[in-house]
């Protein structure tokens, strides 16, 4: 192993521009090595040069969260060459729209893979690693399609409630090995580019804080995975102050 295995170690399963951006910066104001994953490793030059810029460590990797055996490889690679992962955060999001005359087989499965088969497999990754040592935290990004489906959301809300459930049965199993397994709901437009092309309308309530911060997020991951496993939060949800629900 490199000098950061003293560091605590993070991975950050889909470290987009947004909200996975930002856990893994938050965690790297820390002292954490940060492991950051994204399909095309070349999207990731951003990140990391900013975590670097910062004076934070970072280490990037192209992985596809859907294949199971780069996911294994992934897992061995961090805890033999960089340093035992203390958390996992899984942060796909997959969300697209689609009547549900017009959702394909093909959309439907992807969806599941991408916001759901993929979580079961860095969960049991995690797992994997984390119980020998009896500590750890393994969090999951969820969303308002985690509780309830709406229009056109059908292979969405699909993948989400069935993350949500993996994340409680594996609160449950894994809670007494000293494990700490979290879902954090995010309800609510983020501030990000995909908002801003393309429901301007919402985009604008960012003046009036009625649209989620990343950063914001990022720091309900860190208390999370900060919290004593005497108060452990296993659901916590996030929305603006204005948001309806």
């Amino acid at each position: 192993m490199d000098g950061d295995v003293l560091r605590p170690t993070v991975l950050v399963i889909g470290a987009g521009d947004a909200t996975g951006g930002a856990i893994a910066r938050r965690f790297a104001r820390e002292g954490y090595a940060v492991c950051v994953t994204r399909r095309e490793l070349k999207r990731l030059e951003g990140l990391v040069q900013q975590i670097q810029a910062d004076g934070g460590t970072a280490h990037p990797f192209g992985s596809d969260a859907r294949d199971e055996q780069q996911v294994i490889d992934l897992f061995a690679t961090i805890e033999r060459d960089i340093g035992p992962l203390a958390a996992v955060i899984f942060n796909i999001g997959a969300n697209v729209r689609f009547g549900i005359r017009e959702t394909t087989a093909r959309v439907y499965r992807k969806v599941w893979e991408m916001a759901c088969f993929a979580g079961f497999l860095a969960g049991r990754e995690a797992a994997t690693h984390m119980v020998p040592r009896g500590k750890g935290s393994i969090l999951f990004t969820g969303a308002t399609a985690s509780l309830r489906g709406s229009a056109g959301f059908s292979a969405f809300a699909g993948a989400k409630h069935g993350l949500r459930a993996l994340a409680q049965s594996m609160a449950r199993e894994l809670g007494p090995s000293g494990i700490h397994v979290g879902h954090l709901i995010i309800d609510g437009a983020i501030d990000t580019e995909f908002i801003r092309e393309n429901f301007p309308e919402r985009y604008a309530l960012k003046d009036q804080d009625g649209i989620l911060e990343p950063a914001q997020i990022a720091e309900a991951f860190w208390q999370m995975h900060a919290q004593h496993r005497t108060a452990w939060t296993f659901e916590q949800d996030l929305r603006p102050w204005m948001e309806t629900w």
